[in-house]
């Protein structure tokens, strides 16, 4: 879950996020690769583009943060829909981001502070021609479809074990079930956001309330187990409603616009969720089931990754050999934390320390510099 999100209002017409950018647009055909660079210089009152017209195709986005915020910033389509995003971009810190855009007019928004609606600049992309995408790329989107349908096909059932839990009243049956229930949605939450109407339904925390919104979803009922500690009527009518909303996302799964940047870019969103949610311990703070989540996380951004691997390894081998190296220093030390490889059942995030916090974020960090990159060398 992000720490802040888009407005309610904002959110809900992103439920068909990405379908303008399907396809791929031919590199070179209009312009030249200069052409698709935008230079984004973000501060804490402003939002300055290097050009406001652009080739369609794949864009990058060069982005400087030289406000004293962290601050994120998206390629929206003029209601809002999310083409692209970078998120948790440090104060002094560059980023870059690759995307798929079809000619059209699009903003540009940076959110300093990662709240409201942003300063925005309106840019637009034209010409471009569709070219042929290579067929293991297409075979990766398809692949990913499939994952991330059996991941959301997977959560309802488990979900509805926590639910009815919850409405029989049972507290400890009812924890026990609680962080299986979010290995799905964790795994596969760039998707699973791209539809925004339910995000903030589901997986909202406390602190990411906008004006007016209801408190739903998980984690209003981890505090009802965790920190309140008895189940209220409220609560099992809640239990019910968040079964209706993962329904309504299993069904809508398949629907989900997949290019092969917007893997790469899911999977570095899944590690910009570990650093700013898990690692912080902020995610689960009443249950301290934070790494679960964790995992869940990291095994979502490396299947994005292993399916694109084919095509990176052929552009950029260096780059491949240090995803592989970082991920699996990640996993091995997200197994110090599990007495059984095989099993979610880690350590409580509250008996971690702060030292051992710290080796965590290091990790995390030393693997989302690298899968920065992954878009850029998949459409090299």
């Amino acid at each position: 879950m992000r720490a802040v999100r888009l407005s309610v209002v904002t959110a809900a017409a992103t439920a068909a996020a990405l379908a303008a950018v399907t396809g791929c647009t031919e590199k070179g055909s209009s312009g030249s690769d200069g052409d698709r660079v935008i230079s984004v210089t973000a501060t804490d009152d402003k939002c300055e583009v290097s050009k406001k017209e652009f080739p369609a195709g794949h864009v990058e986005l060069d982005i400087e943060n030289k406000g004293s915020k962290v601050t994120e910033v998206y390629v929206l389509f003029p209601d809002d829909r999310i083409v692209t995003e970078r998120e948790n971009i440090g104060p002094g810190t560059k980023q870059k981001v690759t995307a798929e855009v079809k000619a059209g007019d699009y903003t540009i928004a940076c959110k300093p502070g990662m709240k409201g609606d942003g300063i925005r600049q309106a840019v637009k992309a034209t010409g471009g021609t569709v070219a042929k995408r290579d067929p293991r790329l297409d075979a990766a989107v398809a692949a990913y479809r499939k994952y991330a349908q059996e991941q959301a096909d997977a959560t309802v059932p488990l979900a509805k074990v926590f639910a009815k839990a919850v409405k029989d009243g049972d507290i400890e049956a009812a924890k026990k079930a609680y962080a299986p229930s979010r290995i799905g949605w964790e795994r596969t939450e760039p998707v699973a956001e791209s539809f925004g109407d339910i995000d903030p339904k589901v997986d909202v925390r406390a602190d990411g309330l906008e004006a007016g919104q209801e408190f739903t979803g998980w984690h209003r009922l981890e505090k009802s187990l965790w920190q309140d500690k008895k189940i209220t009527a409220a609560d099992k009518t809640l239990a019910d409603q968040l079964i209706t909303d993962l329904t309504d996302w299993q069904k809508r799964v398949g629907k989900a616009e997949i290019t092969p940047t917007s893997m790469a870019n899911g999977a570095k969103e899944l590690l910009d969720e570990v650093a700013t949610g898990k690692v912080t311990g902020e995610e689960e703070r009443y249950s301290h089931t934070d790494l679960v989540d964790f995992k869940a996380n990291v095994e979502g951004a490396e299947d994005a990754y292993e399916l694109l691997k084919p095509v990176a390894k052929e552009n950029d081998a260096a780059l491949v050999t240090e995803l592989d190296k970082q991920f699996a220093a990640l996993n091995t030390l997200l197994d110090k934390y599990r007495a059984d490889k095989n099993s979610y059942d880690f350590t409580s995030y509250d008996k971690v320390t702060e030292p051992e916090r710290k080796q965590l974020s290091d990790a995390v960090n030393a693997l989302a510099e690298p899968l920065s990159k992954l878009a850029a060398a998949v459409v090299k």
